[in-house]
């Protein structure tokens, strides 16, 4: 294994009707800023739910957070924290207002002309408010971690920021706020969360046993859940795929091993340049990321063809590919895209992902920091 520290404070408050214990998590009197997006919080009921809990407290409401945060929106809320005085942010929503959360606890505090770019050039950051989080939509794993995925339009870049003291320091997970989500926030959620694992275990071999087998275990619950999701929305499935979600980047399964996330960084890409759902650009790139680097994912694509698919293939290339397939026909199950053809009229165009990931300094990819610039603009090709 690889040396580590591990260290996750966010306490998980899990289950069916837990938003009322917001009242214990927060002290009366304290000033809140509600931080949430297009208000479906409000028509599904958990709007009404956290006011009741917060009703000893001076809370102030900021709406509109986009699925994909955007750093001018986010910029806006400072302003109203540094107005207000504001103590806590608590972010009610998926993984993009808590990531919007996040980095604005972050940025509210500093006095800076552009934020972006002070926190880009490694900038001292000496405050950072506390943030809670309520989960509505289970992806992300963003309620118990500290990376915020952030898109600035101004500059037309989506990249991660990380700042362990914005990690939440509570987090609600109640499955019963899923019961409204329609197929294709679903569908997202779960390849999203699938996509995460995959990305912290294809890749290189190391001793790490626990870490591995706990990655099939998601892997293998996510296939098995996702689809009842999907089709049926039930109690056990809303919480089954909600911890599996969570668990997924909480900082365990990624101890000690290697890391890929250049799916991820071509995603961040195609989303900032063309609006496309977050994990519906991890599902058309990553199929033809895993063959295109099937030799150097040998050893865990077998793993994990043999693992989590129950493949008996002996030929490790033969394996790796049908576990390839096989991860395709789940993302297609899932009613997600496996080309970039698949999202038509929209026309993505290779040269301008890496034109992107140029600006955004992304320029050595993978576990091995060895996927170039040329070599993205080859898988894009693949999977066109």
């Amino acid at each position: 294994m690889i040396q580590f520290r591990l260290c996750n404070p966010t306490e998980i408050v899990f289950g069916a009707g837990q938003i009322s214990t917001l009242s214990k998590l927060v002290a009366p009197g304290t000033r809140v800023l509600l931080l949430y997006g297009g208000g479906s919080i409000k028509r599904n009921g958990t709007y009404d739910k956290v006011m009741a809990a917060l009703r000893d407290c001076d809370v102030t409401e900021f709406a509109g957070i986009e699925v994909n945060p955007v750093y001018e929106t986010i910029m806006k809320a400072a302003a109203v924290v540094r107005e207000k005085g504001v103590e806590l942010i608590l972010g009610v929503g998926g993984g993009s207002v808590v990531d919007a959360a996040k980095f604005l606890a972050t940025v509210a505090p500093l006095d800076v002309d552009d934020a972006w770019d002070y926190l880009l050039a490694g900038g001292r950051v000496a405050t950072v408010l506390p943030v809670g989080a309520i989960l509505t939509l289970p992806a992300t794993g963003s309620e118990s971690n500290p990376v915020s995925v952030i898109s600035n339009h101004g500059k037309r870049l989506k990249l991660p920021f990380a700042e362990e003291r914005a990690r939440p320091r509570f987090a609600i997970l109640d499955p019963d706020t899923m019961a409204s989500l329609d197929t294709r926030q679903l569908q997202n959620g779960v390849v999203d969360a699938f996509t995460h694992v995959v990305e912290q275990y294809l890749t290189l071999p190391v001793n790490a046993p626990v870490q591995y087998g706990f990655s099939e275990v998601l892997m293998r619950t996510l296939v098995e859940w996702g689809p009842r999701l999907v089709e049926r929305n039930d109690a056990e499935a809303r919480e089954t795929v909600m911890w599996a979600a969570n668990q997924a980047l909480n900082g365990l399964i990624g101890a000690g091993v290697p890391q890929d996330w250049s799916t991820h960084m071509i995603g961040h890409a195609i989303t900032a340049l063309y609006d496309i759902d977050h994990a519906r650009t991890l599902s058309m790139v990553m199929p033809s990321l895993l063959r295109f680097r099937n030799a150097a994912k040998e050893a865990m694509l077998q793993r994990y063809a043999r693992n989590v698919w129950d493949i008996t293939e002996s030929d490790p290339r033969a394996a790796g590919e049908e576990a390839i397939r096989r991860t395709e026909d789940f993302f297609q199950r899932m009613g997600c895209p496996v080309r970039l053809s698949d999202v038509a009229p929209i026309k993505i165009d290779p040269a301008e992902i890496v034109e992107h990931l140029e600006r955004a300094d992304q320029k050595a990819l993978g576990e091995g920091r060895d996927i170039g610039l040329a070599d993205v603009r080859a898988i894009l090709h693949m999977a066109a």
